[in-house]
Order: C-alpha cells, then sequence, then structure tokens
C-alpha cells in the first residue's frame, strides 16, 4: 500500500501499535518520495531558495524565538485548516507536518540549551 492511500484508520493504527514513532521518520518517507518529483513543494520548492539563504531561515532571522514559533504554529494551523478545501490534501498535510516537525525542533533545541 502506498502512503499516499491510508486511510484515517491506518495511521490511527499505525499510533497505537508505534506510539513512540516520531513524524521526522514519516517525513523522512515524504522526502524520499518526492525526490522523483521535478520539484519538492513541502520541503525545498523552488520559489523558496533565490539566493544564499532558504525564506525559512531569512524569517527565522528576523524574528525572536517566540514569534517564530508563533510563526510556525500559525501555518500548522493554516495547512490543517484548509487541507480538504484546495484540492491537495496529501500536500496541505504533508505541510503541516513540516511545519510542526520544525516547531518540535526549535522547541527541543531550546529546551537542551535551558538545559546547560
Amino acid at each position: 500500500m502506498s502512503i499516499n492511500d491510508a486511510t484515517p484508520q491506518d495511521w490511527d493504527r499505525l499510533r497505537k501499535e508505534h506510539p513512540s514513532l516520531i513524524d521526522e521518520s514519516l517525513m523522512q518517507v515524504y522526502h524520499d518520495m518526492s525526490e522523483d518529483e521535478e520539484e519538492d513543494y513541502v520541503h525545498s520548492p523552488h520559489h523558496y531558495n533565490t539566493g544564499n539563504i532558504e525564506c525559512i531561515e531569512a524569517i527565522e532571522e528576523s524574528m525572536s524565538s517566540v514569534a517564530f514559533k508563533g510563526y510556525l504554529k500559525g501555518n500548522c494551523i493554516k495547512y490543517l485548516w484548509r487541507y480538504d478545501y484546495k484540492g491537495k490534501q496529501v500536500e496541505d498535510l504533508q505541510k503541516a507536518q513540516w511545519y510542526l516537525a520544525k516547531l518540535l525542533n526549535v522547541v527541543v533545541f531550546e529546551n537542551e540549551e535551558n538545559k546547560l
């Protein structure tokens, strides 16, 4: 079965069977799937990579940590809110997951820094 064919019930079963499964492993699956495509609209869209810095990096550098986490959270909400209406359900859910993984990484990094 392709990951694109998975039903909500399949995902629920997977979460129950593997509660410690980190979404980053799924992100790698999505990334691997998209390498065959001409452009990866989820992880590295060409229109966000002009010049020497990726857009998300410039946004992060322009904001406080609190503001950047709010930006990431807002994008998660945006893509979850509209995934069923835009006509690109899987892509929008992958984007929501990408922003959530980025937010998780920022929070984990900050928590680790605070322990030092």
